[in-house]
């Protein structure tokens, strides 16, 4: 394993958490296997490694990238890590007004509402509440 590959896992477990991590591993299959450690050493291991920003900065420019480009399907995940970068909510809103007038209201709306049903599933889960139990 490469000194790029044992920081990008490390910091991957910093920003998305243990149990996130070890599902992912746990799922990991030979054909994406090395799909996976391409992401975990790049992105992580390089592009989230790098100390020029902080992660705060990178969760507001990850989820306005995600959103400005459609990719919906990451948001969730990347609003739950906003509890271990130290984005806010009202950071992840100003990233997502950004998205609305930069790449499209229909896009920052749509994201806002994953955040919000994220963010109201955290703070469920924070009490020790379970869906259905209000």
């Amino acid at each position: 394993m490469s000194d790029r590959l044992k920081a990008g896992n490390a910091l991957r477990r910093k920003v998305l958490g243990d149990a996130h991590v070890d599902r992912a591993e746990e799922g990991k299959t030979p054909l994406d296997a090395p799909f996976q450690d391409l992401i975990t050493e790049s992105a992580w291991g390089n592009v989230w490694a790098s100390d020029a920003i902080t992660l705060r900065e990178r969760s507001m420019l990850t989820l306005a990238l995600l959103a400005a480009l459609g990719n919906f399907d990451e948001i969730p995940m990347h609003i739950r890590a906003t509890a271990r970068t130290g984005a806010s909510k009202t950071d992840v809103l100003e990233a997502f007004q950004h998205v609305a007038i930069y790449a499209g209201v229909p896009r920052a709306n749509h994201a806002l509402r994953l955040a919000r049903e994220t963010f109201e599933e955290m703070e469920r889960s924070a009490r020790g509440e379970t869906e259905g139990q209000g």
